[in-house]
């Protein structure tokens, strides 16, 4: 099987040359483009976030001697969660590389965070399948990078961090209110406003309340931090 040149493209940007190129292709092929001569890449996500699940275990375990089960537990689930997954597809830019439907091809479905964590995972497991477990693991260890030794950070429930800040100061818990609402009832979009007692706010969009939540409360905790 001969690669497209978007195929191509992305094989360059993860830096993995496939022997079996069809893997590639079932990788970045989504449900809405499956059919009887087509393979989706729903089977190839469950392998994949497994692959993953492993790679970063043993990284945070060999980057962390001393930390405990209820330490290790926090940074694992930042390193492995869908928005991380997704945050790497964007840096490689999977979404060009999709095979979507029209429906989602219309509702922009190359920007969605769900298919674009979907999306690596499957990846993940394309290269684990074409290569094996070491390949998987580098190409894993590459495109995750500093998230692994910045994870303390990443960890950090903003939600709860946010909170924790506020009640230390005297005020009630954070209001969260959703303030926009567009985009298809099958792919709605959130606008979330973040607001403390003192008046200070912050407001993030995203394809999920909880996630327009956390992303809010995480750019209202920065400004009331960096005020101090």
């Amino acid at each position: 099987m001969k690669l497209s040149a978007d195929l191509k493209a992305l094989q360059q940007r993860l830096g993995h040359d496939f022997s079996r190129p069809e893997l590639l292709l079932r990788a970045v092929t989504h449900a809405s483009m499956s059919g009887p001569n087509r393979d989706d890449n729903q089977r190839l996500e469950f392998l994949g976030d497994r692959v993953l699940g492993l790679v970063m275990a043993e990284a945070l375990l060999a980057g962390d001697r001393s930390a405990s089960e209820g330490q290790l537990a926090p940074r694992f689930n930042a390193l492995v969660r869908k928005e991380t997954c997704a945050d790497v597809a964007r840096e490689i830019d999977l979404g060009a590389a999709l095979k979507l439907g029209r429906s989602e091809m219309l509702s922009g479905g190359r920007r969605k965070l769900a298919l674009l964590g979907d999306g690596m995972e499957a990846v993940i497991a394309a290269v684990y399948l074409d290569a094996g477990f070491e390949a998987a693991r580098a190409m894993i260890l590459r495109h995750w990078g500093e998230r692994i030794s910045r994870v303390d950070e990443d960890a950090r429930d903003a939600k709860t961090a946010l909170q924790e800040w506020a009640q230390a100061r005297g005020q009630q818990p954070p209001r969260y209110t959703e303030t926009a609402r567009s985009g298809p009832d099958h792919a709605p979009v959130f606008t979330i406003r973040a607001e403390l007692d003192d008046g200070a706010f912050a407001e993030a969009t995203a394809g999920s309340k909880r996630q327009a939540e956390q992303m809010a409360a995480k750019a209202l905790l920065e400004r009331v931090e960096q005020r101090g």
